[in-house]
């Protein structure tokens, strides 16, 4: 499956250039943004991580050898990718115990930044958002164009795809998923069950995003339409009044799709038969996902990109700096501006 399958057309129009995304880690810098005091005891260490060409669950093993623990006791905030120069905290739960030397863990592709204590584990989903500072090598592409695609985009936002690399390599995972549906089984592996689950779910939304980017209602609440805040889990029905909501100007409030799970979407009118019609198009994914006992849950359209700013730092790199609430992927912003180029023979542009 190629992009466009799996993610659908974009908002403003055909790429305005080519580069090259990646050729380093440092070309992609990723600092987490949790905003969670530490209480300074506690049988919680909190570890602030850097790591380079590492992912997430590799660090977290080496965190647990060093400590002397189980890897069940280390507990981090999110995944991130490993083709990448990354910050982000870990814990680990060391009650009656004291801070352990964790400099075994360290080397040139992790560094141990600072640490903590607190009462609590540090859960899954706790950030609020991720800080990215990207830089596009090798650009070729029409700058005028470039700075008037990013000035729309910082006063209108982008379609809130899910990233091709959540579908793995050329969808893989969707294909893999389907063949479980089609089955009615589950994996066993937790982990496999877990990412082939929510690349159906991701995938359902993307469809039903591609349909309103299509139909230019993306931006736009529409009565049946369910709205939810950029940072909120929760949402509520659109009637007249609310999609004239002046917050919906402000990119505070946006139109929402499915996840799909139990239970009929809660959309009503033009955009309930929209989201039913695409959902049967993939019946055997929805189905399995019920059956799953995924409950159904809501993601935004619409997303707005937090402080982007923007720079030439050579005539052929352009830096973007940019904030995105969590779950959400930096690549799909890339999409909007330039066609990306793989980095040698076997590398895939589409990471994180």
């Amino acid at each position: 499956m190629n992009e466009a399958q799996l993610l659908g057309p974009r908002a403003y129009g055909e790429a305005l250039g080519t580069a090259v995304l990646k050729a380093t880690a440092e070309d992609f810098q990723v600092d987490e943004v949790l905003n969670i005091p530490l209480s300074g005891d506690g049988e919680h260490l909190w570890i602030w991580v850097e790591k380079r060409g590492l992912n997430t669950e590799e660090a977290a093993r080496r965190i647990a050898k060093a400590a002397g623990v189980p890897l069940r006791t280390v507990s981090y905030a999110g995944l991130k990718d490993r083709q990448a120069l990354t910050r982000q905290w870990f814990s680990v739960q060391l009650p009656g115990k004291a801070d352990p030397d964790l400099s075994a863990a360290e080397n040139d592709t992790l560094k141990i930044l600072k640490t903590g204590r607190h009462k609590r584990k540090l859960q899954r989903g706790a950030h609020s958002a991720n800080g990215f500072t990207l830089r596009l090598t090798q650009f070729a592409g029409d700058k005028a164009a470039i700075e008037a695609r990013l000035q729309l985009i910082a006063k209108q936002g982008i379609p809130n795809y899910f990233g091709a690399q959540r579908f793995g390599f050329d969808g893989g995972n969707v294909v893999d998923a389907r063949a479980w549906a089609a089955r009615k089984a589950l994996p066993e592996q937790r982990n496999i069950r877990s990412r082939l689950l929510s690349t159906a779910r991701s995938f359902l939304f993307n469809q039903v995003l591609a349909a309103r980017v299509a139909d230019g209602t993306w931006q736009q609440a529409q009565v049946g339409d369910l709205l939810a805040f950029t940072d909120s889990r929760s949402f509520f029905p659109a009637g007249e009044a609310e999609c004239s909501d002046p917050r919906l100007a402000i990119l505070d409030l946006h139109p929402t799709g499915p996840q799909w799970g139990e239970g009929d979407s809660p959309a009503t009118g033009a955009v309930h038969v929209l989201e039913q019609a695409i959902a049967a198009r993939e019946a055997d994914l929805r189905d399995w996902l019920i059956n799953a006992g995924m409950s159904h849950e809501r993601r935004i359209l619409r997303l707005p990109i937090g402080g982007l700013t923007w720079h030439y730092p050579e005539p052929d790199i352009l830096q973007l700096e940019f904030v995105l609430p969590a779950g959400c992927f930096a690549t799909v912003l890339v999409r909007e501006l330039v066609d990306l180029v793989p980095v040698g023979q076997t590398d895939s542009p589409c990471v994180f």
